[in-house]
Parts: C-alpha cells; sequence; structure tokens
C-alpha cells in the first residue's frame, strides 16, 4: 500500500476530514506538523483530543518538551520510524498536516548540509530574524526570498551553511527535483473568504479551551524555546500576557497571521507537481470531502 500524505493549510479541515478517511482504509496517521511535537502546547496547536486519538492512532504529536528545538532532520528520523512501525503492523501509514518543509525533506530527500555548529547557532539566534533575514538578502538572494523574514528556525541554518561553507543553501539543494517515496499527495484548498472565516472559529474556540492559561503556564517557563514563542497563536497572547495588547485585538492578529502563513503554505504546496488538489467549499462536510480524498488515492493505486 501506497502512504497517503495530506496537505492543507490552517484551518482548511484536514483533521476532520483524515479521521473519517484513516478509519476507512485502516490508516494511523502521522503528523506533519512542526509545532504539535511540542508537550503542553496543545490548544494553540489545536492537537486533537484524546477520544480522536483513541479512534485514530496518532503519531509524532507531544513527543518533545517546550524547551527543545525540533527539526526537519529529526522529523525524517522520527517519520521513518514511525511509518516502518506502522506498516510492519499491517496498517497504513497517512501524513497529515500543513508544515511544507518537513513534507518535502521527508519526500524529496534530506539535504545532506554541514552538521550544526551550535555555537554558531548561539550566535545567529541572539542576532534575531529581522539582521538574520537582512545577511541572507546578501549572501543568498534566492534563499532570503524563499524564506519568511519571521522563519527563525530555517534563517539560522541558512546563514549557518553560508558562514561554515561560503557556499549559498539555495545552491546546494539543487537535488530536490522529483518525489523519491512513492506516495499519493492530496492537498486541501479553500478560498480566502471561506478559509477566514474558519481561522475566526478555530481562534474563538482555541480562547475559549483555555489558550490564555495555556500560555500563560509556558510564559512561566524561562526555558520555553524561542521557536515556541514566536509561533502563530502564542506570540500574539505572549503580548495580552505582558500588557502590551487586548485579547479581543490579539485574536484579529491570531486570524490575519494565520492568513498570512496560510498564503505561503500554499505557495508550497503548488510547487509539488505530485499534488492532487481539492477545492473545498463552506458547505462540504468532513465526510465528503474524505470521500473525494478515498476516489483521488483509489485512482491514483493508493
Amino acid at each position: 500500500m501506497k502512504p497517503l500524505f495530506l496537505l492543507g493549510p490552517t484551518a482548511s479541515g484536514k483533521h476532520d476530514a483524515s479521521i473519517l478517511v484513516a478509519k476507512a482504509v485502516g490508516a494511523e496517521i502521522i503528523s506533519i506538523d512542526s509545532m504539535k511535537v511540542y508537550r503542553e502546547m496543545d490548544v494553540g496547536t489545536a492537537k486533537p483530543d484524546a477520544e480522536t486519538m483513541a479512534a485514530v492512532p496518532h503519531h509524532l504529536i507531544s513527543i518533545c518538551d517546550p524547551s527543545e528545538i525540533y527539526s526537519a532532520g529529526r522529523f525524517v528520523t522520527d517519520a521513518r520510524a514511525a511509518q516502518a512501525d506502522i506498516e510492519g503492523r499491517g496498517k497504513r501509514a497517512f501524513f497529515v498536516g500543513g508544515t511544507s518543509l518537513y513534507y518535502k525533506t521527508y519526500v524529496y530527500g534530506m539535504f545532506q548540509g554541514p552538521s550544526a555548529d551550535p555555537a554558531l547557532r548561539e550566535e545567529l539566534n541572539a542576532l534575531g530574524p529581522a539582521t538574520l533575514h537582512e545577511e541572507l538578502k546578501r549572501v543568498d538572494p534566492v534563499s532570503a526570498e524563499r524564506i519568511h523574514p519571521n522563519d527563525l528556525k530555517r534563517l539560522i541554518r541558512a546563514v549557518e551553511v553560508f558562514r561554515l561553507t561560503e557556499t549559498p543553501i539555495s545552491a546546494m539543494q539543487t537535488h530536490f527535483d522529483a518525489p523519491s517515496i512513492d506516495g499519493v499527495t492530496i492537498c486541501l484548498r479553500r478560498d480566502k473568504e471561506d478559509l477566514e472565516k474558519r481561522a475566526k472559529d478555530r481562534v474563538r474556540r482555541m480562547v475559549s479551551l483555555g489558550l490564555l492559561d495555556e500560555v500563560k503556564r509556558l510564559h512561566a517557563n524561562p526555558a520555553w524555546s524561542k521557536e515556541g514563542r514566536a509561533a502563530i497563536g502564542y506570540r500574539e497572547i505572549i503580548a495580552v500576557i505582558e500588557k502590551r495588547n487586548d485579547l479581543r485585538s490579539a485574536e484579529r492578529e491570531i486570524v490575519r497571521n494565520t492568513m498570512q502563513f496560510a498564503k505561503r503554505q500554499l505557495q508550497w504546496f503548488r510547487s509539488f507537481n505530485e499534488a492532487h488538489f481539492i477545492d473545498c467549499g463552506p458547505r462540504d462536510s468532513a465526510s465528503e470531502i474524505a470521500s473525494r480524498i478515498l476516489e483521488i488515492a483509489k485512482k491514483s493505486g493508493g
């Protein structure tokens, strides 16, 4: 059986549909999400509840402490182990999420650059994303165009590679031309108005489920990573806790930032020629979307 991959921007309805698909094909879900890996970051990352995970096993959720730094390389290692475990038990691996870098690294191959330099990374981390992005524009404008100015983790790696090798990381990634895994990749998309409404509903639900209290607990831990603090849904609430903003304004900012992030996600997804796109409408139920996913998977030999 070919592994299935379901991509989509934040709030597109991936997870609800994936549960139905997983039940239909006897699959277990491997999360492709750079934030759901962290323990204690539950509400703000929209993790599935205990009942859902009891119905369909999930992997790579809550596997590291919020003080740790998780990477694409670690994701590849963990995802391979999860896939082998699932398929070894006669089940199907079903990858679901929206972290495009993790998907691309897993499916297209891992970039083999220089090993991380802890001392250099500490130095680069202290510079902050704005300074790093300006440096990257000078030494590797191709990567600077690809990497968002606030994506601290990818900025650090790109600048680190150049400083260690004097070669732009973009010049080293030309082997990412075609998938190396034979799977079926499907991507959900929605029009802007529909997605924004869903994003607003998602934020309201998070707040009602205790997002403010979750961020307060995390913020009180000085070891909480900068990556976690910078995540959408968390950095905006930190501003509320520090009395630099009010909750209602923060909610609006989360929606705005989510929509900007969704736009970047879709740009990535469109670059994957193997992806089959499903255009979802506001009246499409999770079961209808799941049926379309299953139809595509069947036609694609999956």
